[in-house]
């Protein structure tokens, strides 16, 4: 397979064709922050965490589905970008209602680590205390609309590696929400196989174990790479 050479915050970096700028930069130990990209799950570059400037471009690009070239030279930490990084991560919280003291994940939420990342000590903007549903139909699992970061995760994990497609999108804009077929109660969907992984690669408190309360969650996603290697050599093949 050919090799890539480029430069990412002025490192000499290589990779293979096919490589997004975020697969090569985690190989060289440059942070760079994401929230929806999950290793295993198609990326869609929907959170905007991960852009960063490429020399010759007019506009930023998503790390996570920009494929690299070769003499690319990448920044990820400018001024311009800090600043644009940290209001995302404001507006997230301020859209949602993310009282960190009495989430099940308050201590190992991926939002709350990507506001220490980003220096957050504050919100800027009016937050907008939107009215949420909470959906406690599921025998096994609950979810909280208002920590919903629209990720898609869960609805990637479902479609891709459980191949259920329980969740999806719908409304525009502000309104949209994931919810399943038919917007009906999630416990009330056929399809759901009750496997969890939903629950496991959801970045905050949103999708969470009924027996949870605040802070005692740590979500598991070693699960996904553990499957995903396990189809690439058809151990489950007989």
């Amino acid at each position: 397979m050919s090799v890539v050479t480029l430069k990412i915050d002025d490192i000499e970096c290589t990779g293979k064709v096919g490589q997004t700028i975020l697969e090569v930069a985690k190989e060289n130990n440059v942070q760079i922050p994401v929230l929806c990209d999950l290793k295993g799950l198609t990326p869609v570059a929907a959170c905007r965490l991960c852009l960063v400037e490429v020399e010759g471009l007019p506009k930023l690009v998503p790390a996570c589905a920009t494929k690299i070239q070769e003499g690319m030279v990448v920044k990820t930490n400018t001024e311009k970008l800090k600043n644009y990084k940290r209001m995302i991560v404001e507006l997230l919280f301020s859209e949602g209602n993310h009282i960190c003291a009495s989430c099940v994940v308050n201590g190992h939420c991926e939002l709350q680590d990507l506001g220490y990342m980003v220096g957050m000590d504050h919100v800027r903007f009016d937050y907008l205390w939107q009215s949420f549903k909470i959906d406690s139909s599921h025998p096994k699992f609950v979810m909280d609309q208002s920590k919903c970061v629209k990720c898609t995760r869960c609805i990637r994990v479902c479609d891709e590696v459980e191949g259920a497609h329980v969740w999806d999108l719908r409304g525009r804009g502000i309104n949209v929400r994931v919810s399943t077929g038919f917007d009906e109660p999630w416990g009330q969907n056929k399809d759901c196989t009750q496997c969890g992984k939903c629950v496991q690669v959801c970045p905050v408190g949103a999708l969470f174990d009924k027996n949870a309360t605040s802070s005692e969650m740590i979500k598991d996603r070693s699960f996904l790479q553990r499957i995903l290697e396990g189809r690439e050599a058809k151990i489950w093949v007989r």
